[in-house]
Order: C-alpha cells, then structure tokens, then sequence
C-alpha cells in the first residue's frame, strides 16, 4: 500500500474500500441466502447442527478465495459492471453468464417478493400484495436514485443487520443454551456437509459481480485483495448468528418454511420479533436493489456505448418489470423455489462463474503480478 493510502487522512477512504464490497455483498446475499433461514435449513442444519458449523466454515473459504480473484481481476481489467467483467474473463463465453445472472435473479427477486408477502401478512395482518407492492416501491426508488443512495442504504442497513442478529443469537443462547449444548454434542455432522457448504457457496457467490461497482476507487491490490477476503467473513456472519438462533428449535425447524419465526415465536417477545420482521424487510429491499442496481448498469453502459444516454426513469421501469416477474414466479412458494431453484443454480454457476474466475482469472493475474 503506497504511503498515501496509508495516511490518516486517507484512512476512511482505505477503511470504505476494504469493507464497502463485502458489506454490499453480504447486502445482495441475504434475501436470497438466509434472509428467511429457510436457505440455512436447506443447505446446512439438514446436516445436523455440527455439520451445519463445518458446512459454513467450507462455504466462507470459498467465497473468500472467489472474492480475492474476482475483485483484483476486475480491477486490472477496470471492469466495473457484470458484462464488462466477464467479456474480459471469457468473451463470446460471457453469454452464458449473462442467462445465468438473469435466471438467478428472477429465481432470488420471487424468493424475496415470497417472503415479503408471508412477513407483512404473518406478521402484522396485513394483505400478503402488501408486502409485495412495499417492496417494489422501495426497490424502485432506490434504484432511480443511483449508486451513492444505494451504497449508503447497503452499508447502514447491514449495521443494523448485524446487531440485531448478534441479539437474536445472544438471546437463544441465553434462553436455550442448553438444549442447544445437547443437539450439538448428541448430533453427528451428517455426511453432506462438505458438499452442502460447496453448493451453498457456489449459487449465491455467483452474483458477487452486482457488486463490482463499489471497486471503482480501488487502486491497490493489496487493497483489494484484503476486501475480496474479508467478503467471506463479512457476508456469512449474520448467517452464522442465524444459524446458531435456529440450533434452539432444531429438528422442529428441518420443515418451516419460515424457520426465523419459530424461534421467535419460542423467545415470546412481541416488541422483539416485530424489530426482527422490520429488520429482515429492509434485508429484503436490500437484496432486491442491489440485484437490479447491478442489471441496470449493465444496461446503461451498453445503451451509452451505442450513443445515448440512459434516462433515469429507466433504471425504475427495469426495476418494476423485473419485480413483477419475481412476483409471478413467488406462487410456486417459498420452499419449492429455494429446495429447486437454487439447487440448479448452484451447479450453473459453479461451470460458468466460479470454475473461470478461480482458474482463467487466477492464471492472468498471476501471469502478469505487475498489473
């Protein structure tokens, strides 16, 4: 790190660039990763609660060494935007991304649009359109007011994130730390845990270039490298607190669909379990945008690249189609989209982003250290 990075003056800078990504990351990841626990559940308590810690511990490993290569290599490559970024790693090949992206984010915006419909209705009585219609007008606000709204949004939201999941965690545990002590100790970690935590990493760092555009101020490698890093730890420890919560009702929880609730609903306190509902919705707005946000830039850079400027109703009109298309695709219900959907998807991305970016990627910055 040069000497001006490294400054007092500059260290807030340093600190938004090593931290900003994973934090957006974790942003994008959670409706479609545990917003619900549902995702949890399916990928890694199905392992037993031990096999549920080792399944986790693989995943983070996994996103983290994704991350240090996706992110240095977009910043050789200047490749700010999903198209752009993969142009460079696989040109004509990029095509294939480009279906898988938007397959994954039709698949993640009805997972979101589900569970928003199941809170606003479960939890405060209200239509489930509700919450559907709630989520589009925020998304779609957000998403017209560009990337510096969004980045702030992101970050503080993910603060409060982090803080109520650490009570949520802290509280089961007080509460039923003993029943938790024994399911960890009488539960052998099933034999999937590895595979489970592969699956688990593939299909939802798959959408790790949405959030490249928080990358345009890097200049460092070692800076970026360190962010790409700290996305595993970053984006999986309100996971992790979640997962931990969700140890007080296992087995009970292998069949919700909404496992956050049961818990919630065992901890018995109406005042804590709205903040979470509130808290989990934002999640849901988070997802949402920074999905979108990703896809407009897509289409802005290749509608400038002809010659015209992207009109900022635009950047709504996407975001309202592409919400009510998740919405169409929310009846299939919550448990059939993630036990279906992201099972495909893991294997998707896996072959079209993860296998090229860790190979192709890795071999081009190694093959040139001083870029």
């Amino acid at each position: 790190m040069s000497d001006s990075a490294s400054s007092p003056a500059s260290l807030p800078a340093t600190l938004k660039a090593l931290f900003l990504p994973g934090l957006v990351f974790q942003s994008v990841v959670i409706a479609g990763g545990y917003g619900t626990g549902r995702e949890l559940v399916q990928f890694f308590l199905s392992q037993g609660p031990k096999g549920a810690l080792l399944g986790i511990g693989v995943a983070t490993v996994i996103w983290s060494a994704v991350g240090m290569a996706t992110f240095e290599f977009a910043r050789r490559a200047r490749a700010f935007d999903y198209r752009a970024f993969m142009q460079a790693l696989m040109g004509p090949g990029s095509v294939l991304y480009e279906l898988a992206y938007l397959g994954m984010l039709l698949l993640i915006l009805a997972v979101v649009a589900a569970a928003a419909g199941e809170i606003v209705r479960d939890t405060f009585g209200l239509p489930y359109a509700t919450g559907v219609v709630l989520m589009m007008v925020l998304v779609g606000y957000l998403t017209l007011r560009g990337s510096d709204l969004i980045e702030r949004f992101l970050t503080v939201w993910s603060l409060l994130l982090y803080l109520t999941y650490a009570v949520f965690a802290g509280w089961t545990i007080l509460r039923f730390g003993p029943e938790m002590r024994v399911a960890l100790a009488a539960e052998p970690a099933g034999s999937g845990w590895a595979l489970s935590g592969l699956r688990y990493a593939a299909y939802n760092i798959g959408i790790l270039p949405a959030v490249l555009f928080t990358l345009r101020d890097h200049k460092s490698a070692r800076v970026t490298l360190a962010a790409g890093a700290l996305v595993g730890p970053l984006a999986i420890i309100p996971g992790l607190l979640f997962t931990v919560a969700l140890m007080a009702a296992w087995p009970e929880v292998l069949d919700d669909a909404v496992p956050a609730a049961t818990v919630l609903a065992a901890l018995g306190s109406r005042g804590f379990t709205l903040l979470f509902q509130i808290v989990l919705l934002g999640t849901l707005v988070e997802t949402g945008t920074g999905l979108i946000h990703a896809l407009n830039e897509r289409v802005a850079h290749a509608v400038e690249a002809g010659g015209h400027p992207f009109p900022d109703w635009g950047r709504s009109a996407v975001a309202v189609v592409l919400l009510a298309a998740g919405s169409a695709l929310a009846s299939f219900g919550l448990v059939a989209l993630i036990a279906r959907g992201y099972g495909a998807m893991t294997w998707i991305f896996l072959l079209v982003f993860v296998l090229p970016v860790l190979t192709l990627g890795t071999w081009r910055i190694v093959r040139d250290p001083g870029g």
